[in-house]
Parts: C-alpha cells; structure tokens; sequence
C-alpha cells in the first residue's frame, strides 16, 4: 500500500516512523521505540508478535494497534487514503477505560430438560462433567437407563428466572420415576409447583424457550432434540459451563438519576419497554423510584443506555465520552491533513469481517470513509450520532446485520430523532442506518446519494458530562456554524427533551414539584409560584401523571432559545395574608374556593360567616380562635329543635 508520510505526519501528530518489513527484518526499529511512551502500531495482524517483543523489551508505555491496510490502504484509493491513516492512528492512541466485570460462579449443576431418548443420550454424554439431573415431559415412552447414575424425573418447565450460576425453574406435574419401571418409566404421583435450582439448564424439549431473547441468556442451552449436530455442539458447550465466569458490565446504572416512578406514580418506561432479555425491572427494595438492572443476565445491546432520558443508564464498553474523545481525534486529524467532510462509519464485530472481505475482494473502502469499532452499534445514543457532524464529519452511518439484533428499537428511535435535530437545523445529511450483511452492498450503500457539503467552521469543543449535555454542545455549536435561525425543534414521542405546560386550572398545589426527578418544575419558597426549567425536562410524565387537576401536557422539542437554560413562572398567585397576625400562607384564590363550595353545599357549619372566616387565618390563630374565642364554641351544633309537649298538643287541639 501507499503511505503518504507527510499528509499523515500532518494529521496524526508526534513521532512518524516508517518500515517495509517492521515485524521481521526491521524489528529493530520497532524495538527501539520500546520504552515509556505510548507506542501506536499500524498494524494488527503482527500484534501478538509485536506484544510479546515489547514486554521482553520492559515497554512500560501504552502500546496500541490499528489496521491502516485492511482499513485504508488496500483501496482502490489507496493512494488518497493518507488523511484517512493519519485520522485512524491519531484514534487509537485515545486510552479507553477499563472494562469493568461480573464474576458469575457455576458448580456445574445441570437441568437437563427432554421429551424422549434424546434427553439420557445427552445426559450419558455430559454425566463426566456436570452433576445432572433429567426431567421428562413424560409424553413420549422412555427406556429406563440399567444404572441410576443421575436422576431421572418427570415434569414440564413452566417458568425460569436467573443466569449462569443462579437459576431456579418451577415445574409442574413433578414426579420420580418408579423404581421397578420395566419397559419405559412408570411416574409416581405428581406435583405442581415444584422449585428447582441449578446452574445450568439445558434444554431440548422443542417447546416454547424458556427466556426472552433466550440466545444471550448464559447457561441456558437449547436445541432441537432431533437435530444431532446442534446436539453435539451443545453437550460440547454444556461440558465447559462449570468454574468462575468473567461477564461484562456492559451498563453503568445510577439509580438517583432514574426517572421511573415517584410515590408509586409511574413516569419513564423506555428502558423496561426496549430491555429484550428482561435484565430492567421495577426495583424491588421497598419502593419503586427506580428500575433496577441485573448486570448478570443483561446482554450488552445498550438499548436502555441508547433511550434513557437522564443519562441514569449509560453504555460502559466503552461509555459515551471516552468514544467521543476518539471520535473527536478522529475527525481533527482527518481535517488536520486536509481531509473534508468524511463519512463516520460506526460498526460492531461484524464490521470488521466486512470491511476485510471488501479490501481483500473488493475494491475497499472509499478514501473519506473513517470506520470505528464500538462495543455495540444498538447501544449508540443521540450524542454519539449528533456531535460528529459539529466535529466536522460529513455523514454519519451505523452498519446493522440484516437480520437485527436484539435491542436494534433504540437505535432506530435515536436515528429518528437525530434526523428531526438536524434537519431542524437545516442539515439534511442525517445520520442513518446501514443493514446489510454483504461486503459489496455496504460499499454501494456508502457511495449512494450526494456527497455532503463541508461544515463552515467544525466546533472543538470536548465531549464531557452526561450524553445529554454533550448534545446539547453539539446543537449549540451546529446552530452557531450553520447561523440557523430556528428557535425550536419539533421531535418526536419519546425523544427526552421538551416542555411541559400548566394551563388554566392549576391550584398551585405543587404535587409536580415533589415528583419531577431533574427538579425541572420547582416551587418559591417565599410565594406561591410554580417555575419550569425546559433544558430539565426528560419528558417522563410523572407530573402529568400526578397532577391532580390534569392541567399539565407534554409538548417534545428541543428549544434553542436562551430561556430554556433559564427557569420560567409558569404559574403564580397572590399569597393570602393572616389578618391576626400576618403571616403569608397558601393563595387567596385557593382559600376564596373552598369558601365558595362551602357555602354553596348548604350544611350548617358553614352558614355563620363567622365561621367561614377562620379560613381566613393562618393555621396558628385558627386553633386558637376556635378553641379559645369566646365567639365560637368548637362544640356547638346546629339548634336544636325544642321537643313537643302535651301542652302543645292540646294547645293545638283547642286552637
């Protein structure tokens, strides 16, 4: 391939070294960079050579690897790629944190769930390995095994919860097998309801699974009992699945963030409406604030860090700012050796596997395309797609299989609403997505349509904070560069920013403000007043959901004008004024109201005005009017009528 060292001396920065055969004839060069400086690599193919060399060296700087050939150089523009290099091995020299973990224990405690022979088949094959137990559907006739090594029941699964390690399946119609079964199992009698815990469950029954998205549920197995070879890679899995496990902490979850419920008033969903395996419930710890999000059983989709409105859910592999960094250097290098407007191609595994097959088979990828790795394409939220393009980037694609993955709804939704964002700010390259399994279709794809115009002046601003505040940089930014002159931007249900409007009717009761979890409604302690902060607002609806008047409506959009970073009144009344001693308690208006359905319901407590004028004082004097004023007896009911005599009767008699 053709290396413009200049062009990428420009872009990348620091020290250029160059080699034709660094990891064999030249391995001298690459030795004498070992040291205490990060060391950058532009190649992957030789990286255990390269690390092995380097730790027998005592390198103790950082030493990272990128793929310019596959990547750039081996192109049909190849030659034009050098902008393209000096941006890809700027990126890699970005550190990325650690991936944090889950230990997950297994004993090797296996369920193996079947309906015929297939099930002690599997189970003769596996009894070396884990400690099994067999539970028939009893629907079909089974041959008893000569030697009662495991045991060997009869039941049907009807639920399951746990992971790897931890779970537990309650089963009904559970029953042993007799001891003198002669020709096929004799069950004795059976029960509903009966509780079993294992570590691994194996199933091949060829019922419904057991699990939601049960292909990402570990240590749970199934294949179909009469297909020998899935049979075969199973008890070839099942047989590992004993030990201490590493998981992935794919999210990071902070549960004072959440926006889900206040005083049992459900709010925001998005996460326990996306979440395909089941890891998001309702916390369980006494309340229901928050959600709660099981590390063990969660996939790593990223669809709940793609949705969440508060940033109280984010993706840890690697989390939104630390890519955005390496997005960020990506595209200043790019720009810095003369690059303009590239493409950001953002991809997962199977990325990697097609952008190889299309530089070795093909005609590689274009010269203005940047492709970057992230842990998982459905996992990217609305920052990660928005902040390129006021870094300068010219599009913005993410490369989905064709058959989409778990959790995909998330990433969708964001790509929508982007679209809404940008175009709002008169973009019209949105960011959007690419679901193809074939080399030469993404390549088509990538080619397609008009190549954007450059961004006037690309923003240098640092992606830091939340993802919410990192978007709101980016549009910041875009709206200055592009001098548009909108001041807001309709979205779509669900985006997670907008405004909330009080209408007529409101008491001022201010149950909104004790349930708004980003305190974007709050309360003046020194009058009646209710404000709304709209760069809060995550648009969950716990205050319209809690408003007893149901006055308060959901408007989403994101507002570009100064006032939303500023706290507006939205409602205010005239305090009312103890006439005793002067203290400002609740609203005149409110305490006019209730005077008025007192009188007008007609009952006798309230037909002396002197009565109704205790509402006018402050809690304080109206205990001690009505219990010390020698003006009204606290115990006084209404006059009684005086009761009839004999002498009335006959008074009546004779009139």
């Amino acid at each position: 391939m053709t290396l413009d060292t200049g062009t990428i001396a420009k872009g990348c920065g620091g020290r250029l070294r160059t080699a034709e055969q660094l990891c064999r004839s030249q391995l001298d060069r690459f030795l004498a960079a070992m040291g205490t400086d990060a060391v950058t690599v532009g190649c992957t193919q030789e990286a255990p050579l390269f690390r092995q060399e380097a730790e027998a060296a005592g390198h103790t700087g950082a030493l990272d690897f990128v793929n310019i050939r596959e990547q750039a150089g081996w192109s049909e523009e190849g030659a034009e790629a050098g902008p393209k290099m000096a941006a890809l091995l700027a990126a890699a020299g970005v550190p990325m944190p650690p991936v944090p973990l889950v230990p997950l224990e297994s004993g090797g405690v296996a369920l193996v769930l079947g309906r015929d022979a297939a099930a002690l088949r599997l189970a003769e094959k596996l009894k070396g390995s884990l400690d099994l137990t067999v539970l028939l559907t009893g629907e079909e006739a089974v041959e008893p095994l000569p030697a009662a090594e495991y045991p060997v029941l009869r039941g049907r699964a009807r639920t399951a919860t746990g992971w790897l390690g931890a779970f537990e399946v309650v089963v009904d119609g559970h029953a042993a097998a007799a001891p003198s079964s002669r020709d096929m199992y004799r069950w004795g009698r059976a029960q509903d309801g009966a509780v079993s815990q294992c570590d691994v469950i194996i199933d091949i029954t060829g019922r419904p699974p057991l699990f939601s998205a049960h292909e990402v549920r570990l240590g749970y197995l199934r294949a179909a009992p009469g297909d020998e070879a899935a049979l075969e890679r199973l008890a070839a899995e099942a047989a590992t699945l004993s030990g201490t496990f590493d998981k992935p902490r794919f999210v990071t979850f902070e549960a004072g963030l959440c926006a889900h419920s206040r005083n049992r008033r459900t709010g925001c969903t998005r996460c326990l409406d996306l979440c395909p395996t089941g890891a998001i419930t309702p916390s369980a710890k006494g309340h229901w604030d928050s959600v709660a999000v099981s590390a063990e059983i969660c996939a790593g989709c990223g669809a709940c860090a793609a949705v969440c409105p508060t940033g109280a859910i984010t993706y840890a592999l690697p989390p939104t700012d630390a890519l955005l960094r390496r997005v960020r250097t990506l595209l200043r290098a790019y720009h810095a050796a003369g690059g303009v407007a590239p493409t950001l191609l953002l991809h997962g595994e199977q990325g990697e596997a097609m952008i190889d097959a299309l530089s070795r088979h093909g005609p590689g990828l274009p010269a203005d395309v940047l492709p970057l790795r992230v842990g998982q394409a459905t996992a990217l939220d609305l920052a990660t797609l928005v902040a390129p393009y006021a870094w300068g980037a010219g599009q913005v694609r993410v490369l989905l299989p064709a058959h989409r993955p778990h959790g995909a709804e998330g990433l969708l939704r964001n790509l929508d609403t982007a679209m809404a964002l940008l175009g709002g700010l008169g973009l019209a390259a949105a960011p959007a997505a690419i679901e193809t399994d074939d080399p030469f279709t993404l390549l088509e794809a990538l080619r397609a349509g008009p190549r954007p115009a450059p961004l006037p002046a690309p923003a240098d601003f640092l992606p830091m904070g939340k993802p919410r505040e990192i978007l709101k940089a980016a549009l910041t930014s875009l709206r200055e560069a592009l001098a548009a002159p909108v001041a807001s931007i309709p979205l779509p249900a669900l985006a997670g920013f907008g405004a909330a409007h009080v209408a007529e009717g409101c008491t001022l009761c201010l149950a909104c403000t004790t349930v708004c979890p980003t305190g974007a409604f709050a309360a003046n302690p020194e009058r009646p007043e209710l404000s709304f902060l709209e760069d809060a607002c995550v648009q969950c609806g716990l205050c319209a959901n809690t408003c007893p008047e149901k006055v308060i409506t959901l408007e989403p959009r994101f507002s570009l004008l100064p006032e939303a970073a500023a706290r507006q009144v939205v409602r205010q009344e005239e305090p009312a004024a103890c006439p005793s001693c002067h203290k400002l308690f609740g609203t005149r208006a409110s305490i006019e109201r209730v005077k008025t359905k007192l009188r007008a319901s007609g009952h006798w407590m309230f037909a002396d005005p002197s009565r109704l004028a205790l509402l006018d004082l402050c809690e304080d004097c109206r205990v001690g009017a009505a219990t010390g004023g020698a003006a009204i007896d606290p115990y006084a009911g209404a006059t009684r009528p005086r009761p009839r005599t004999a002498e009335d009767y006959m008074r009546e008699q004779e009139g």
